[in-house]
């Protein structure tokens, strides 16, 4: 390794730093994960006891308001609790409503395709909805679209993949839920969280790795603001002079 190779790897173990952060931020983590996972398991589990619809899923809606308040009591970031709430909160409903167990799981099946179909559509407008998510978090914004075609081509690529795999997941639970049992249904369901999470998430991670650097716009306005400060600094200074001297020649 030469000299002149070392600064080339430390910006891109930066980068991957980076990358990494961002996303963990993004996507919730492992918490996040949890939140995910466990109102879904709990109320498939007393369902698979039971056969209780109220108290499966009961259960399920405590359990999620409990993680709200953990985060509240942590003073944590409530984005991914109170989407899991929300989440739940309309499945009971929903399964209360129409009577059947199965219908617990049908909001959030519709929202996995609605968001699979929004990853692809925005793509194909040139708009890639991983790009809209992600840009503030690196505080690039949409500076990505018309400044850094590296990085407009890895969020079409990790946007195409979040997709695809989305509509994957749709192709094993949709047929399941007209043909299975609830608890088969559950069981299946919960297996499907997290390995396709997981997967997009490190191509999502494989693609902007690869990509360059964001271009940090919230630095560029304050560099822009500093400067327009100096300006007119500088502006009264030689206006303060030329008075001065004015002021001499009179």
């Amino acid at each position: 390794m030469t000299s002149l190779d070392k600064p080339t790897e430390d910006a891109q173990d930066d980068s991957r730093a980076v990358t990494e952060a961002a996303l963990f931020e993004a996507f919730g983590g492992v918490r996040g994960m949890v939140e995910t996972v466990l109102p879904g398991l709990l109320f498939v589990t007393i369902y698979t006891i039971n056969k209780d619809l109220h108290s499966s899923a009961i259960a399920a809606l405590i359990v999620s308001l409990l993680l709200v308040v953990v985060r509240l009591v942590m003073r944590d970031t409530m984005k991914h609790a109170f989407g899991g709430v929300f989440g739940v909160a309309f499945g009971v409903v929903f399964a209360m409503m129409t009577g059947n167990a199965k219908d617990f799981y049908l909001p959030g099946m519709l929202y996995t395709l609605g968001l699979a179909l929004a990853y692809i559509i925005t793509t194909l407008a040139g708009v890639p909805l991983l790009g809209l998510i992600l840009g503030p978090v690196f505080k690039e914004n949409l500076s990505w679209r018309t400044r850094n075609p590296g990085r407009k081509k890895a969020y079409t690529k990790a946007s195409y993949a979040w997709g695809l795999i989305l509509l994957g997941k749709c192709a094993i639970l949709f047929p399941l839920y007209w043909w299975a049992d609830t608890t088969q249904l559950g069981w299946v369901l919960v297996a499907l969280k997290i390995p396709p999470f997981l997967l997009a998430v490190w191509l999502t991670w494989v693609f902007l790795a690869k990509a360059p650097a964001p271009i940090d716009v919230f630095a560029e306005m304050e560099a822009e603001e500093r400067a327009e400060e100096e300006r007119r600094a500088a502006e009264r200074e030689q206006d303060e002079a030329a008075a001065g001297r004015h002021r001499r020649e009179m």
